[in-house]
């Protein structure tokens, strides 16, 4: 599943989405945590961390890579299977109680919790959790699958958490800018430390034949990058203080795009500070005039 893809979106057909699929566990998926996956993820992602780099700690993003297999069987149980050439991954907003660490075992699970219909496009919201061997709860995780230009009449179950950007956060200079670049090489790096070989990615003729420019960059891999330009400038680098997450995935992102991730502090309260933050392709340095938002409506949550 890609990330959303540029341009409006018109109004589509209406399809019947199946409530009775809500709030049905899909089957548990175990996960062996190895430091060498955790170290090939964080180089595959161009993290500077060197607890991630060595494997000691998993980077935040990692925590899709034990669920990847589980994540999207509950949006079977709810939208007809003639319509997946039409999903992309819209949101993503992780919740942490604690980060990965080599040597466990993972043991997830995942269910669509509600759906929203609307003329240009539906979304499925799917809650999936992460728990050790002993039933730990490690984290929590809510994916959105946009279904473009497919409307399901109606509103049922409920919403991921809202995680909205603040424009009036842009009368003030970001805390924060890092600038990155994704590598020609990236989506080959990524594809096998991840666990996620769609074509899109690593076919430049099949992405072409789907309307695109060429093979684009997962949309994981950009929010791993997002999570290390947020951690490195205002969580001292260490992912045990991060406690959420979460992007809206605006645009595709090309191998050799430049990017830069901005971050702008919002708020305290109770221990935790909030940061807003986005991705952009282009700059503008007074961080109030245009740029191509690839990353839109971030949110982190870092621990004092």
């Amino acid at each position: 599943m890609s990330e959303r893809s540029v341009g409006a979106e018109t109004a589509g057909r209406t399809v019947e989405f199946d409530a009775s699929g809500l709030n049905l566990w899909c089957d548990e998926e175990r996960f062996e945590v190895r430091r060498e996956r955790i170290a090939e993820y964080a180089a595959a992602t161009n993290d500077p961390i060197e607890a991630h780099r060595t494997g000691t700690v998993a980077p935040p993003v990692f925590a899709i890579v034990p669920v990847f297999d589980a994540m999207l069987v509950p949006v079977i149980d709810v939208a007809p299977m003639d319509i997946f050439g039409r999903v992309v991954h819209g949101e993503q907003d992780f919740h942490f109680h604690r980060p990965i660490r080599p040597g466990e075992t993972l043991v997830s699970r995942a269910r669509a919790i509600g759906y929203a219909g609307k003329p240009n496009g539906s979304g499925i919201t799917v809650h999936i959790e992460s728990r050790t061997e002993d039933g730990e709860l490690v984290n929590e995780q809510y994916l959105t699958a946009f279904f473009r230009r497919i409307d399901a009449g109606g509103t049922v179950g409920r919403a991921a958490p809202e995680h909205r950007f603040d424009e009036n956060l842009r009368a003030h200079d970001p805390v924060a800018e890092v600038p990155q670049h994704i590598d020609d090489d990236q989506t080959y790096r990524y594809a096998p430390a991840a666990g996620d070989p769609v074509p899109l990615h690593l076919d430049d003729e099949v992405a072409r034949a789907a309307g695109l420019p060429g093979i684009i960059a997962h949309g994981l891999c950009t929010m791993a990058f997002a999570s290390w330009a947020v951690l490195t400038e205002v969580g001292d680098s260490d992912a045990t203080r991060l406690r959420r997450f979460a992007v809206r995935f605006a645009k595709m992102v090309l191998p050799g795009d430049d990017l830069h991730t901005r971050v702008w502090r919002s708020g305290s309260e109770n221990g935790v500070t909030t940061y807003a933050f986005e991705t952009v392709r282009g700059y503008d340095r007074s961080g109030r005039g245009p740029a191509d938002v690839v990353l839109s409506d971030g949110l982190a949550e870092i621990a004092d």
